[in-house]
């Protein structure tokens, strides 16, 4: 708080949710950006670096700031449960289940409701959506749900969300915020796993939402080539699926090198300069 960021909680379906935000003195020159955390994590650990592997989530709160956006720190909850009913911890609710979907409107209500009432006059009113890891998963969705009030997304370290599932089982990792594992659709394979959710075709997709006519949002796939926790195979796959059906995307953003790793999982500050340049362009773009 003391840094100037805002504490905002909206009651969405019951529950109380969750974000903060700051945005620059006068008009929002460049709109704002909604940042999703990683599975386990907080939506504060992108303002104060409480650990030093979230530094760079705060380097880039701070530099989309300096350049003109307001930034919107969105915090999960930690009522998901898979398909049994398990619960899988402090995860974003990225999967397509049968049950009614518990984030979508959340974000629905910060993007119709909430960033309106904040703007001020002469602001910017487009919206990017950016997030890492389980939050990349829920960027996708969060996307590809809302359309054309989403103007440019950039999934970092994630894949398909319509093509993969957890298994929510307690004790079967180490961690104690997150329960189970993710496992890609077609192949049955941990995301963990080489080649994960390489396939020759993707008939065990989940229904895709559809936000309905008009141009859809651009996107830009963040990835690292070792990354060790989301295979490399489960960013390319979702990068085909959106490009088949119609959304327009830039290359992918593929760091190279070191050994496969849970570091490589991680944001990295070599991803906040190229990922903001592409939120600029959308920008731009909608000048011309």
């Amino acid at each position: 708080m003391a840094r100037g960021w805002q504490r905002v909680t909206l009651q969405v379906g019951g529950l109380p949710r969750e974000l903060l935000w700051k945005a620059p003195s006068g008009p929002w020159a460049k709109g704002t950006i909604l940042v999703m955390h990683g599975g386990g994590g907080q939506h504060f650990q992108w303002c104060v670096a409480n650990a030093p592997v979230v530094a760079p989530q705060v380097r880039f709160s701070e530099l989309a700031l300096a350049e003109g956006y307001a930034v919107v720190l969105l915090n999960s909850s930690d009522r998901v449960t898979d398909n049994q009913g398990r619960v899988c911890g402090k995860v974003w609710d990225d999967e397509v289940r049968s049950r009614p979907n518990l984030d979508l409107p959340f974000i629905g209500a910060v993007v119709q409701e909430l960033l309106p009432r904040l703007r001020p006059a002469h602001s910017r009113s487009e919206v990017f959506i950016t997030g890492l890891s389980s939050g990349g998963y829920m960027s996708t969705r969060a996307a590809t749900h809302w359309g054309t009030r989403v103007t440019a997304f950039a999934p970092v370290s994630s894949g398909d969300p319509y093509g993969w599932h957890r298994v929510c089982e307690a004790g079967t990792t180490a961690r104690a915020t997150v329960h189970g594992a993710g496992f890609d659709n077609e192949t049955g394979k941990q995301i963990t796993e080489r080649e994960a959710c390489r396939a020759a075709a993707y008939p065990n997709e989940q229904p895709w939402d559809d936000a309905g006519p008009g141009p859809k949002p651009a996107f830009r796939i963040f990835r690292h080539e070792e990354d060790g926790i989301n295979d490399r195979s489960c960013g390319e796959k979702i990068s085909q699926l959106l490009r088949e059906r119609g959304y327009r995307g830039a290359p992918d953003f593929v760091l190279q090198g070191g050994p496969r790793s849970l570091a490589n999982h991680l944001w990295l500050d070599a991803y906040s300069r190229p990922l903001l340049d592409f939120f600029a362009a959308e920008l731009s773009a909608r000048n011309k």
